[in-house]
């Protein structure tokens, strides 16, 4: 499939992989694989492999936490330990318009603008990691070292 084949979101995901120095691993799907279950069963990988990017309202401006598929994110937690208000999940709307991605879709990257980036920690136990590329249908593989590098996420226990 040629790079213009692509949807924009996806599009714009493959060319921020490669032009951070990330190898374009996106693999699009027959079928939508919009929750982290289906994408683990759809890769025949473990739940908690899957990296969900999870947008958040924090005081209007977007947060970005990039959480094993496997777990659920204390957002009273995250809060306390970044000494921020109060932490909520974004409105599908407020998701597309800060990451141009529609939820169930999101990547860690690919966005308009940079959106300040949690990563979980938990994360580091898997060899190889699966992210959302943009779309229902597509996702992509890298090692946690490279996602915590083309994110410059700060690391955090999410949970």
């Amino acid at each position: 499939m040629s790079p213009d084949a692509f949807p924009g979101p996806v599009a714009n995901v493959k060319q921020a992989l490669t032009a951070l120095g990330a190898e374009d691993t996106v693999t699009v799907f027959d079928s939508r694989v919009p929750t982290a279950a289906a994408a683990a069963a759809a890769l025949g990988c473990d739940l908690a492999a899957i990296t969900n990017s999870l947008v958040f309202d924090l005081a209007g401006t977007p947060l970005l936490i990039l959480a094993s598929g496997a777990a659920r994110v204390d957002v009273h937690k995250v809060a306390a330990r970044l000494g921020a208000g109060k932490i909520r999940r974004a409105s599908p709307e407020f998701a597309l318009k800060h990451t141009g991605q529609e939820v169930g879709g999101v990547a860690p990257v690919g966005h308009p603008e940079k959106i300040r980036t949690l990563l979980d920690e938990s994360l580091k136990s898997h060899d190889l990691l699966w992210a959302g590329a943009g779309d229902h249908n597509s996702m992509f593989s890298i090692t946690y070292k490279d996602l915590h590098r083309i994110t410059d996420a700060t690391e955090l226990k999410v949970r």
